[in-house]
């Protein structure tokens, strides 16, 4: 049978200098990955990419920081080339590059609209396009988008506007992929406790979430955390390889579809 183990892989990680998708990082390299390729958007993240990747040396993991702004698909291809020299040809391609906006749909300027649209959606498809590109056969690819897809909410248009779409280039690529054996899915977490959440939120909005979720009362912030999304990322690009085509909110009972 095909090793779906993490054990002896080589993963990209989109976004994993810090937060979220630099915990995913780690947590490859401490599962047994061999290599990690560690991107991050500008200079003013370089230091946080570094220090992710100094801690995946000390698991005993080569790893390398790799910098791009994946608002165009010169840049997501350049990342996948830059990546497979560096580490190598990825097993696991993770995306977890994202921007929110949170306001009115009649004050949203169309200059705002294009920058959601090209951070959450086209980088979105062209990561996809490039990870079945580049990735091995039998790899997994794993998009971050949010559990807003299943709610029934205002002001986050924008936001959960351009995220929807990684739901059907997540389904058409597991179609596309799936003869070569990769799997294809998008996880979309409830509002979590990093820093990526509350600019965005005043402070009864913040009030509201921390108490939305069903299991809310059982964890420490009573929003979603970032050690909750990561055994579902560890999960769905190892043993759940039979998982594809599917986005799955994980949430604590926040919202569902």
């Amino acid at each position: 049978m095909t090793d779906h183990s993490i054990r002896g892989k080589t993963a990209i990680v989109a976004g994993g200098g810090k937060n979220l998708g630099g915990l995913i990082a780690r947590d490859l390299a401490a599962q047994g990955a061999k290599a990690v390729a560690v991107h991050y958007n500008s200079a003013a993240a370089k230091a946080e990419a570094d220090a992710t990747v100094a801690a995946i040396k000390a698991l005993g993991a080569h790893a390398v920081a790799l910098q791009a702004d994946l608002t165009t698909a010169g840049a997501v291809e350049k990342l996948f080339s830059e990546a497979t020299g560096a580490v190598g040809k990825p097993d696991i391609a993770i995306n977890t590059v994202g921007k929110v906006l949170k306001k009115p749909m009649a004050e949203i300027g169309e200059a705002e609209y294009d920058d959601m649209s090209a951070v959450n959606a086209k980088s979105a498809f062209f990561f996809i396009k490039e990870a079945g590109k580049h990735l091995n056969d039998n790899g997994k690819i794993c998009t971050l988008v949010t559990s807003l897809l299943g709610a029934f909410t205002p002001f986050y248009a924008a936001y959960a506007g351009t995220k929807a779409p990684v739901e059907h280039f997540t389904r058409a690529a597991s179609k596309e992929f799936g003869a070569r054996g990769i799997s294809v899915t998008a996880i979309g977490p409830g509002p979590m406790d990093t820093p990526f959440f509350y600019p965005a939120e005043g402070a009864d909005a913040v009030a509201y979430h921390k108490t939305a979720a069903a299991l809310s009362p059982f964890t420490p912030t009573g929003l979603t955390h970032i050690e909750d999304i990561v055994p579902w990322i560890r999960f769905l690009v190892s043993d759940g390889w039979w998982m594809t085509g599917q986005t799955i909110l994980v949430n604590g009972g926040y919202t569902t579809k």
